[in-house]
């Protein structure tokens, strides 16, 4: 059996989806984890989400396998490609620029994933940390994929087509990362318990030069908030 008020959570193990976890289980929803192992080029997410699921007591969390490795094309799922260091942040998100981390329809893919767990836990909230401000240029971040993948799973759905509505949230789709840090403080969200970084150092810490850890420092420097990312 599952809680009556259930939502589907995307889980990465990063910041921005530990945030998104945390409203949506300050929003009375109960939490149904789900981690993609997509043939990223390291585990220590998988192991950040392990850890955050826990935190928030999500009552599941799936982890499942999908080698999007398989078809390369990113620099998260090819060693060959090299991941982006020691870009300004004028470059990082700069209007047109798709960068090398990008991964071919990844958010299409696990946001499907996700609705066909709701669809077999009768739960009609789907919860997404995408975000458009400080992303890296990523198209399946924007509000128009949000927009578009609910209109999808309300109509390629038993649930759609029988007139109970999916709702796909995607709350921190306008935030700044700073924005965000102060609402997950502001839950009681620990962000210890979460790596953001593309690319970790060999025992476990961030590299501290990718995109990701570039808006990760900007996001607490400008929240006021001290960063407890470990490094290195």
């Amino acid at each position: 059996m599952h809680p009556p008020r259930t939502a589907v959570v995307l889980l990465s193990g990063g910041l921005d989806s530990a945030t998104a976890a945390a409203i949506a289980r300050a929003e009375g929803f109960a939490l149904a984890a789900l981690t993609v192992r997509y043939g990223q080029r390291h585990q220590e997410e998988i192991n950040a989400a392990r850890r955050v699921a826990s935190s928030l007591n999500a009552f599941a969390h799936q982890i499942i396998d999908v080698d999007l490795a398989a078809f390369g094309g990113s620099a998260l799922t090819d060693r060959s490609v090299a991941v982006p260091k020691d870009r300004s942040l004028g470059e990082n998100g700069a209007a047109g620029d798709v960068p090398a981390t990008y991964v071919p329809a990844r958010n299409t893919v696990l946001c499907a994933l996700a609705l066909a767990w709701a669809e077999a836990l009768s739960a009609r909230d789907l919860y997404l940390g995408v975000n458009v401000l400080d992303a890296s240029g990523y198209p399946d971040c924007r509000p128009e994929f949000v927009s578009a993948f609910e209109t999808l799973a309300n109509v390629a759905t038993r649930a759609g087509i029988s007139g109970e509505r999916i709702h796909v949230h995607a709350p921190l789709i306008t935030w700044t990362k700073a924005e965000i840090i102060r609402r997950g403080v502001a839950l009681g969200l620990d962000y210890s318990l979460t790596l953001s970084c593309y690319d970790p150092a060999p025992k476990g810490g961030a590299c501290g030069r990718c995109d990701a850890c570039t808006l990760r420092k900007k996001g607490f420097a400008e929240a006021g908030v001290a960063d407890p990312t470990r490094y290195g």
